[in-house]
């Protein structure tokens, strides 16, 4: 059985460079579907790196004029490491591992160990494969569970006009902060479905029920929340397998 993967090694160089940020993303025809391995560079603020899972829709690159929407998938903190194949363990990129074919681009970076989510260095990611691949930038969404839930709920805090919805699971987060006039408006357009588990004794369900409120409070207007009653930490396993989840984060445009 052919890999539903491309394994792409992202390597972040120091702010410091004067030059231009060099990326050499080019999957090759057909790549949809199998695995290959290319490398490329990005500017940021400090140096980090990033290794990352990529699938593509079966049809990508047939229309080269044709623009996808992309998920931004974050995992949790016990697939932090160097091992990628960790990344497909839980949620959309498992369900690709098992032959689940996805409508959109599916990013799944994964944190190095000892590391939490860095919303800058996200950014980055997404801004070069909005650059490099035939992303829809009106149609990019993001979600994660647990640690990846805090690290989504944070990229919808910060950059909410970059975002047309997202799906944190078992997370929470920070208080909004202050945002510019765009990024205000943007968040009363931003759809915003969140999952936990009633029995959660990981992270605790009020932590979602803050951030909903917080969002709510801030102009939000399509939010919701999903509680398992009877689900611990593992809310995701229910969330990622929930019936309409992904035609409803598509049907969202910026």
């Amino acid at each position: 059985m052919k890999s539903p993967w491309i394994v792409l090694l992202l390597l972040f160089v120091t702010a410091g460079c004067a030059k231009a940020p060099k990326t050499v993303i080019t999957p090759t025809p057909g790549a949809a579907g199998r695995q290959v391995e290319t490398m490329f560079r990005q500017v940021v603020t400090r140096t980090n790196s990033l290794r990352f899972l990529l699938s593509l829709p079966a049809e990508y690159g047939v229309d080269p004029a044709k623009r996808w929407p992309m998920v931004l998938f974050l995992h949790g903190a016990g697939e932090r490491g160097t091992d990628l194949k960790k990344v497909a363990v839980h949620g959309p990129p498992k369900l690709v591992q098992q032959g689940r074919s996805f409508p959109f681009i599916l990013v799944s970076p994964q944190c190095p160990e000892n590391q939490v989510w860095d919303t800058e260095v996200l950014m980055a990611l997404v801004d070069t494969l909005q650059g490099e691949l035939q992303v829809d930038p009106s149609r990019t969404y993001a979600t994660g569970l647990s640690m990846g839930g805090y690290g989504t709920w944070a990229l919808a805090s910060r950059y909410p006009d970059r975002f047309a919805a997202v799906a944190p699971v078992c997370g929470g987060g920070e208080r909004i902060r202050a945002l510019l006039p765009n990024q205000r408006e943007a968040l009363k357009t931003l759809g915003v479905w969140a999952f936990h588990g009633g029995k959660d004794n990981v992270v605790a369900l009020s932590e979602s029920e803050r951030m909903v409120d917080a969002f709510k409070r801030a102009g939000v207007t399509d939010i919701q929340l999903t509680v398992y009653p009877e689900a611990g930490h593992d809310s995701w396993t229910e969330a990622f397998n929930t019936a309409g989840l992904y035609d409803w984060l598509l049907k969202h445009h910026r």
